[in-house]
């Protein structure tokens, strides 16, 4: 019995220990086969150490490949603790060099980590700094190459392009939006170390950093310079609160220009405040358009055929009475009996809410809600506001007309430019964007294009058309006269907004407006300039904003290769314009024959001979009375 038990116990403590055995064989089965990556990557710690080269951000470019955000190549300070022989002299010789101090540099070099980056003192170092680091030959001090992000024109597109943190991280602009685009890979020098991190006398291995994808914006430099300078004279001239030009494409919603004031350096955003920095006025600000807006009124009247604008007729008195407020015409008295073609060019506030009350509240706010107003356009920037509209329950027929002529709501540029350019170009409404394309960093080779998107068609092209010739009228005959560029076809629109306080509207302030296109038979550029409040000068759309978009359209006209135009609506001159005529064609003519018919102007000849064979201005376009014509004789 004894025996017997002797054998089962014994049975019994061997199958115990050949399950443990079979356990542990099993475990190493396992860790050597299904956690190997794991165990190893673990072991690889303890004597791996890798020291981070930063990667290139992607650079920025306008839309021909002009460079507007790349990069400056920088040292970083880094160090290996266990590696540094006496910490306290290291310190102090590197504190005198960096000018920090050294009890700070202390508490780094006796972290218990493996590699520790000095931060803020050690980063982004200019060359001479880095050079005297290196000339002390320490052990476990080690200078990295860092990038730096470097804005190639300081203060120019500050808003759009942003700016980005000290770890190249995208803080605002394009540089947040598509930050996961610009950021690119870091690399790294791989090498051995013992137990104490003491460097092993092993190959290193080196792991490029990959650069991020270059952007391409829809921005043209060229007309960035044009809108920049403008924003410039004007707040020098006036000494406005603010200004802002914003230009696009009105076939695609492509932004060609966007420029404001106040405004920062990228590359030192932090001499800035806040409020300057993430206030992109042409996206965030929101304000009463005044009479630009009077373009939607006047686009819902002709697509509904409420108005004829060549034979209805109007009568203003200077002001209109209704539901008892008493709305008032800018011009005191009123402009009497006129077409309603005319109460566009004349910017007439009782007319259009004539317009206003034809249409009918429903219809007026449903044009407005088509044409993208109360919500965000979707650029691609972040800040972008809503603007406010009356809630179409809460309106009255003093709501309804107020609105018509564009006070009482709140709109932002890019709300404003985007519904205009759909009612010029055939009446589609795009989504505006700014970025074009995304290329690969080493090729330049197309990665993806972003295309225009059309949210839906708001006007029919026959009611597009008319829109376009009635805003061009209002150049050559009306408000916008002082936008008129000989030899072009200009259309577009003043605006006169007063500002309000505390919910009261002030008698002193306004943002004065205008917003024109070109050539307005087929529009290929848009521009909404906008000032806050400019000194010493009359307070109207037309005498202030008109005369910037005149200036900015004539560079336009140039940068985009604009064709002149034999076309163009004559301008109505008043006794202060400088006067054009059209110059008659005398190709062909004798000498004497040109003389006669040029009479008034300076003739300058070339060549020799007694008939004419070329011409400039050629026949057909305007010269300034007095100016030279230059005359080729065969």
């Amino acid at each position: 019995m004894f025996f017997n038990n002797i054998h089962i116990r014994i049975r019994i403590i061997f199958l115990v220990f050949s399950l443990i055995l079979l356990i542990i064989i099993f475990r190493v089965f396992y860790i050597q086969v299904f956690d190997y990556k794991k165990l190893n990557t673990l072991a690889e710690s303890l004597w791996s150490r890798n020291l981070p080269i930063a990667a290139d951000r992607g650079n920025v470019l306008d839309r021909n490949g002009k460079l507007l955000a790349g990069n400056i190549t920088t040292t970083s300070l880094v160090v290996v603790p266990n590696q540094i022989v006496n910490k306290d002299l290291a310190a102090e010789k590197i504190a005198t060099i960096l000018n920090c101090d050294k009890e700070k540099l202390l508490k780094h070099f006796n972290k218990h980590v493996s590699i520790e980056r000095i931060h803020p003192e050690g980063r982004q170092l200019n060359y001479d700094t880095a050079e005297q680091i290196s000339d002390l030959h320490l052990d476990g001090i080690y200078l990295l190459k860092e990038s730096k992000r470097n804005y190639v024109y300081p203060g120019l597109l500050s808003h759009v392009l942003g700016y980005v943190g000290i770890d190249n991280q995208g803080l605002s602009g394009i540089e947040l939006y598509y930050d996961k685009y610009l950021t690119g890979v870091n690399g790294a020098i791989k090498y051995l170390s013992d137990g104490k991190g003491h460097k092993l006398d092993m190959a290193e291995v080196y792991e490029a950093p990959t650069s991020g994808v270059d952007i391409k914006l829809t921005i043209d430099l060229d007309l960035q310079l044009a809108a920049e300078n403008e924003i410039e004279n004007a707040m020098s001239k006036y000494n406005a609160e603010g200004a802002m030009i914003l230009a696009m494409e009105p076939n695609t919603g492509e932004i060609l220009a966007m420029a404001s004031r106040p405004t920062f350096d990228s590359n030192h955003y932090q001499n800035s405040s806040t409020e300057i920095i993430n206030r992109n006025l042409p996206i965030w600000m929101t304000f009463e358009p005044g009479s630009t807006f009077k373009i939607i009124t006047l686009a819902a009247s002709i697509e509904e055929k409420t108005v004829d604008l060549f034979t209805d007729m109007f009568v203003d008195s200077g002001s209109v009475n209704v539901e008892g407020a008493t709305l008032h015409c800018w011009k005191s008295g009123g402009h009497g009996k006129e077409t309603y073609l005319e109460v566009v060019e004349n910017s007439c506030n009782t007319g259009f809410v004539s317009l206003g009350q034809k249409l009918g509240t429903e219809r007026l706010m449903k044009y407005i809600n088509d044409f993208g107003f109360g919500q965000k356009t979707g650029i691609d920037l972040n800040g972008e506001s809503t603007g406010i509209l009356f809630d179409i329950s809460k309106m009255g027929p003093v709501e309804t007309a107020t609105t018509a002529f564009g006070q009482g709501v709140s709109v932002t540029p890019i709300q404003q430019i985007t519904a205009v350019s759909a009612a010029i170009n055939g009446g589609y409404l795009y989504t505006p964007f700014i970025v074009k394309s995304f290329l690969e960093p080493e090729t330049k080779n197309i990665i993806k294009d972003n295309n225009k998107i059309l949210k839906k068609q708001v006007l029919s092209k026959e009611s597009s058309d008319l829109v376009r010739y009635a805003l061009e009228s209002v150049v050559a005959n009306g408000t916008g006269r002082n936008a008129y560029i000989e030899n072009y076809r200009i259309g577009g629109k003043t605006g006169t907004a007063q500002k309000v306080y505390g919910g009261k509207y002030s008698h002193s302030d306004h943002i004065l407006s205008f917003i024109g296109f070109m050539p307005a038979d087929n529009p290929q550029i848009i521009v909404y300039v906008a000032v806050d409040n400019p000194k010493g000068v009359v307070h109207y759309g037309g005498t202030v904003a008109a005369p910037m978009a005149k200036s900015f359209l004539t560079s336009a006209a140039e940068i985009l290769d604009i064709k002149k135009s034999v076309d163009t609506l004559p301008k109505e001159y008043t006794w202060l314009d400088t006067k054009y005529f059209k110059v008659p064609n005398v190709i062909g003519l004798s000498k004497k024959e040109a003389q006669d018919l040029l009479k008034g102007y300076k003739i300058q000849y070339s060549g020799t001979g007694d008939n004419v064979i070329y011409q400039n201005p050629e026949g057909g376009l305007f010269a300034k009375e007095g100016g030279v014509i230059e005359l080729l004789l065969n």
